[in-house]
């Protein structure tokens, strides 16, 4: 919705006009000559062959890494988003580090909300960070479509989700959702652990749901059981020595 795609995109224009001769639109413009323009945006598959979206993103990221010059324009939007986020975190961290150090001097375009890539550009010399800029009023967003130096850290997927249509409870859940992944607020089962949900008596069950009670310590059960001041020294050597042995058990 800021526009990454479209600024990608553009610029991919601007460079084959200017291969050209052509008059680009733009007050003043400086493009040395580019042999080859990559391109990795969209999402689609290939159904006749089988291919996930996610493959396809990969088999052409792959061509561009095994086939960018230093004459190159690549563009890259999104790279990563077709698996888990931490599985596409790190294949696009790695890309980023391959064209810079791979690339030889290839002009690169990374369009991505892994926020934690904006991190690259106080590690590797050849990257800088940009940002589209958005403006927030009263819980409105308002996008200004200007690129501006430096990165965010955050994105604004809930506030599209709101002004697609979604339902206002699914809204407000997904703020109270993202709010404790933030402070990394999970259950052992990983997922988001929140105060009070578990009682919200209008909380969705599973169909055949049912209360599991924890499981008993019957080791404990049996010390806390245990008056230490009735035993005989026979009988508490005799009470160490079952313990230990259902400690074993």
């Amino acid at each position: 919705m800021a526009g990454k795609s479209v600024y990608v995109r553009q610029t991919a224009l601007i460079t084959i006009i200017a291969q050209l001769g052509a008059f680009v639109p733009a007050r003043q413009a400086r493009i040395g000559a580019v042999g080859r323009v990559f391109t990795r945006g969209g999402a689609q598959d290939n159904l006749a062959r089988g291919q996930s979206t996610f493959l396809v993103e990969m088999i052409e990221t792959a061509t561009i890494l095994n086939n960018v010059t230093p004459r190159s324009l690549v563009l890259l939007d999104e790279v990563g988003r077709g698996t888990s986020t931490f599985d596409g975190l790190a294949i696009a961290w790695a890309v980023v580090e391959t064209l810079h150090d791979r690339g030889q001097g290839a002009k690169v375009l990374f369009a991505t909300h892994f926020h934690e890539l904006t991190r690259l550009a106080g590690r590797l010399g050849g990257v800088r960070n940009f940002h589209v800029a958005v403006r927030e009023w009263n819980d409105e967003i308002v996008f200004l479509h200007k690129v501006r130096p430096g990165g965010t850290d955050r994105s604004y997927g809930i506030q599209v989700a709101r002004l697609a249509g979604l339902p206002r409870s699914v809204v407000d859940r997904a703020r109270e959702i993202l709010g404790a992944l933030e402070r990394d607020e999970l259950s052992r089962g990983g997922r988001p652990s929140l105060s009070g949900t578990a009682t919200d008596p209008h909380r969705q069950l599973g169909l055949f749901h049912q209360p599991v009670p924890p499981p008993a310590d019957s080791l404990r059960e049996k010390l806390a059981a245990i008056d230490i001041d009735r035993p005989t020294p026979l009988e508490g050597l005799s009470l160490l020595a079952e313990l230990k042995k259902n400690a074993a058990d």
